[in-house]
This record gives structure tokens, sequence and C-alpha cells, in this order.
């Protein structure tokens, strides 16, 4: 429950602003509790670098007889497995707006693999069983923009996967990492097919929102501005992906919970509008609030997020 600026002393606001900063210094790492077995999956537990050397840890689902591959990240806080949002301390990231279940990964990668993909789903820098990076950073998408360059140079790197045509399914901060990636490395996205992102998002209207939801003044963005910027030496305006979308020049799908407390429409509206390429599309989630119900869709409803992949991967 949120409380009014009446009601918050200073030092309150002081201890608040202190932990959304300190968050930006060292992320909350999620355990691995699910694995593709579970969905009756083979796999191979795999390690490659990023860009920068960093070790990413994953999994290859093989799908026999196929020529295609997803390569999936993850969204801020989660591994590729998930988030245990039912327990501690992961609970309380978004207890508040009713962000309080599970979000267990594992059957979308099942999605994928029976309608005929190879997956490779592997864990973001500071995230997961990952490497740890960057002292330890969250810069949004920027650093991480490395792992999605690592992901793609490991598929064309194995015999078994490099002639596969390439698909993207760039989940939240993995959606930033892969449009600042393809600005300033768009010879590496030679070839791939096409993305579907669900829920890419500006850090600085996020945090608008939480202080917003906290009942913190709107003049505190700019004090936790700053001290984002000493942790990180970027500004918020410089962690979002709205001009990143610029530079995305295949054929896109967004989607995105329309009433999410953590954002608001225009965020995401904005950075579809920037896509340049014709073959784009932005989907509406109605009917809740939760943000995590965005994570979750694909797998109660993924035909169109399938046939998106179908139609440019053939």
């Amino acid at each position: 429950m949120s409380q009014s600026p009446q009601t918050m002393t200073p030092e309150q606001i002081e201890e608040i602003l202190q932990s959304i900063a300190g968050s930006f210094r060292e992320s909350l790492r999620s355990p691995i509790l699910h694995t593709p077995a579970e969905a009756g999956l083979d796999f191979e537990d795999v390690t490659f670098p990023s860009q920068d050397g960093v070790p990413l840890e994953g999994w290859f689902i093989p799908a026999e007889g196929s020529d295609k591959i997803i390569v999936a990240n993850h969204p801020r806080w989660f591994s590729r497995s998930g988030l245990p949002a039912h327990l501690e301390p992961w609970k309380s990231l978004g207890a508040a707006t009713g962000n309080d279940f599970e979000v267990n990964f594992v059957p979308d990668y099942k999605i994928l693999h029976d309608a005929g993909y190879h997956v490779l789903a592997y864990d973001l820098r500071n995230f997961g069983h990952s490497g740890a990076a960057n002292g330890g950073i969250f810069t949004v998408g920027r650093f991480e923009s490395r792992d999605v360059i690592g992901s793609l140079r490991y598929v064309r790197s194995r015999p078994d996967t490099k002639d596969l045509t390439i698909g993207l399914f760039s989940r939240c901060v993995g959606g930033n990492a892969t449009m600042f990636a393809m600005g300033t490395h768009p010879e590496e996205f030679e070839g791939v097919r096409c993305m579907v992102s669900p829920q890419p998002l500006s850090a600085g209207v996020a945090l608008e929102r939480a202080l917003e939801l906290l009942g913190i003044p709107a003049r505190y963005i700019d004090d936790l501005d700053d001290r984002i910027r000493l942790h990180t030496s970027f500004k918020l305006a410089e962690f979002s992906p709205v001009p990143w979308a610029k530079s995305v020049m295949i054929p896109t799908l967004l989607y995105q919970v329309h009433d999410d407390l953590y954002t608001r429409p225009e965020d995401v509206q904005a950075m579809y509008d920037n896509i340049p390429v014709a073959e784009k599309k932005l989907f509406w989630i109605e009917g809740t609030t939760r943000r995590w119900d965005g994570y979750t869709y694909f797998q109660k409803d993924p035909n169109q997020m399938l046939d998106w992949f179908g139609t440019y991967m053939k």
C-alpha cells in the first residue's frame, strides 16, 4: 500500500531513493528452479561468451529435423527459467501491484519446441547463472546488449546450428538490449528474420510510476536520476529504448499489458512508432494491471506470436 506524501517523512523518502538507486548497482538474481526436463524436453546445458567475454549460461533445446531456432532471453530480475515471485525476496518486487505469483518460462520453450523450433534460452549478465560483469551494475539494456550479440555468435559457431534460420524472443530488458545492439552492431543481425518482444521498458518512465505508487512527489525523480548516475554513470534518459527502436530493421511484434502499473502505454507506443520498418505490430493485453501477466501471456495464447515467427521464418 502506498503512503501519501503528507505521511512519508524525509527519512523514509531518502531510504527508498537509496534502495532504488542501489538496485542499479547490484541486481537481485533469481535461481533456476525449473528445467526443460519438466516438460519432457531434451536439452543441453551450454555456456558461451558474451561479446566482451562474460560467461553466459543457457539451455539448448533441440527440435529434431528443424532448420529454425528461436533465441530467448528474459526480463530484469528473471532468469531463463522465470521468476519465483511467490517467494521472498522476489515476491516483494511486485507484490504491491499484484505481481506476487510465479512466472515459469519452461512452458514457453515447450510451445516453441512443439511448433518446430530449436530454442536457445540464456541468462543475461548479472542474472541467473551467468557471470558477474561491469561491477554488477544494471544498465537496462546497454551493457546487456553484448549478451545478445554473444548469443547470436554462439548459434553461428555451433556446427549443428550455424545454418539455422534465426528468430528472436526478446523479453523486457532483453528486448531493450536487442534494440541497443541493433544500433551499435547492425551487422550482427544480418540474416535474423524477425523478433517478438514482450514489454520493453524505459527505466525513467517505470521509476516515475514507482514514485507515484509509493506516494513520493514527482519532483524526486531528478534526485533519483542523480543517484542512479553515480552508480552507473548513465542518466535515466540514456536507459530508454525509445530512440534505440529506430535501429530495428527486422519484422517486429511488440506486446504489452496496456494498464501495467509499472509503466505507461505511451512508452511502448513510442517505441513502436520509432521502428522504421513496415512489418511491425503492437498488441495490447487488456483486462489486467499486472505486468507479470504480460510475461505469461505467450503460454496462455501463443497463436499470434507463433504466426509472426511462422510468417517471417519461412
